[in-house]
């Protein structure tokens, strides 16, 4: 019960996040919960893969090459579903800042 919450939950912050970003589209509920779960599949596989090639990096830079790979991740799920679109990288990486936030405040928000 717990998972299917979560997975609505981070739909409802998808939507919300494209909502506040200019230069993001989402085409209904459905395809945010898609894109919800596509970017938690893309950033648990590729996207720790990555960061593993990428930990000198990371640590050089303070953590801000965990954030450019989050970024990718979008910019890909952005390419694979049709009713998801962003303008561009930095669309996508004010996207992925009001995407964190947002899922940080439902955290807060259901574990009391």
């Amino acid at each position: 019960m717990r998972f299917i919450l979560e997975i609505l939950l981070t739909g409802l912050a998808v939507v919300l996040a494209s909502y506040f970003v200019p230069g993001v589209q989402v085409n209904g509920y459905f395809t945010a919960i898609i894109v919800g779960v596509l970017l938690a599949l893309a950033n648990a596989t590729i996207g720790f893969i990555l960061r593993l090639l990428t930990f000198p990096i990371n640590i050089l830079s303070l953590g801000l090459m965990s954030f450019v790979i989050t970024v990718l991740m979008v910019l890909l799920v952005d390419y694979f579903v049709v009713g998801f679109s962003t303008a561009g990288f930095i669309s996508a990486m004010i996207f992925a800042l009001v995407l964190s936030f947002i899922k940080m405040f439902f955290g807060n928000f259901s574990k009391k």
